[in-house]
């Protein structure tokens, strides 16, 4: 019997959609419109004959068929991807001392960079995670290549890859109490995101007290679920148990973060320039960030 192919740009429609449960945010990704999407779903569909999604006018959830077919799918484009860069592209090697903050897509990090390991057999890694600031300092000392960290509040330094909005963010049973100073839970300084909160809420005369300062991104998000109070963090790092405040007068607007990486015209640029293009072309857009121009 002799079997249909499955062509790999549909696995990587298909794979988009169900990574961003969106065929509007799939579409950025596979860079083809939306109906184009919809358009090789459906033919991946027709050739296996079952239903991959399952679709109302509010959800999009995958069938029992379409889940096996999503870890068969990220295997083949694995492969199909390692294959052509292989025979396309200089093989990278070496090691790479990399900072990254923690506040850069942390559910999709740990994922991606075990992807970028395998496609990148070569390459070894010696990875430091925590706050910008703390990342900056190592870079400067000699102790990492190449850092990816905010760059809020540091001049001009690095390559802007990314960009995020930034919210205010509560307890998930949170009440406005307008009567009384916000309560502030920060990182401690010197922290862009505790300055941007503290400028912000002054600029409309909001008074303000600060009741916790942690030392981590996870000590911030625990204190906040836990309802100690509010702080400003990036909108991928709202977890369950949280809330956004939108409240405009008392909780004004604010900017867009910029993660920038340092360390591309270093003598690891090639691995630097390796990873930051690996990283970029796999991110999803499912949490809300978007990428840099």
């Amino acid at each position: 019997m002799k079997y249909p192919d499955l062509e790999i740009d549909l696995l990587r429609a298909f794979v988009a959609v169900a990574e961003t449960g969106s065929f509007t945010l799939a579409a950025d990704i596979v860079g083809r419109s939306q109906s184009a999407v919809s358009q090789k779903v459906l033919r991946l569909e027709e050739l296996l004959q079952k239903k991959v999604f399952e679709r109302t006018s509010r959800s999009l959830t995958l069938t029992r068929e379409g889940e096996r077919l999503l870890v068969a799918a990220r295997r083949m484009l694995e492969f199909n991807d390692s294959l052509v860069r292989e025979l396309t592209e200089p093989p990278a090697s070496g090691s790479l001392r990399l900072g990254v903050s923690e506040d850069f897509v942390p559910d999709q990090l740990p994922r991606l960079l075990a992807r970028f390991g395998r496609l990148y057999p070569g390459v070894y890694l010696d990875l430091m995670t925590g706050l910008s600031g703390d990342l900056l300092a190592a870079y400067d000392d000699g102790q990492l290549d190449a850092v990816i960290c905010k760059k809020d509040g540091h001049g001009n330094r690095g390559r802007v890859i990314w960009r995020e909005p930034l919210v205010w963010m509560a307890s998930a049973d949170f009440k406005l109490d307008f009567s009384r100073p916000a309560r502030l839970v920060m990182l401690r300084a010197p922290c862009s995101y505790r300055d941007i909160m503290v400028s912000t809420l002054d600029n409309v005369r909001r008074e303000w007290v600060a009741v916790c300062t942690a030392s981590s991104l996870m000590g911030i998000q625990a204190a906040v679920a836990g309802g100690l109070g509010v702080t400003v963090l990036a909108g991928s790092l709202v977890q369950e148990g949280m809330q956004i405040l939108s409240a405009p007068d008392h909780w004004p607007a604010l900017p867009m973060t910029e993660i920038a990486v340092l360390g591309e015209d270093g003598e690891s640029g090639h691995l630097v320039k390796a990873i930051v293009t690996f990283l970029t072309e796999h991110l999803t857009k499912g949490s809300g960030p978007l990428m840099a121009a």
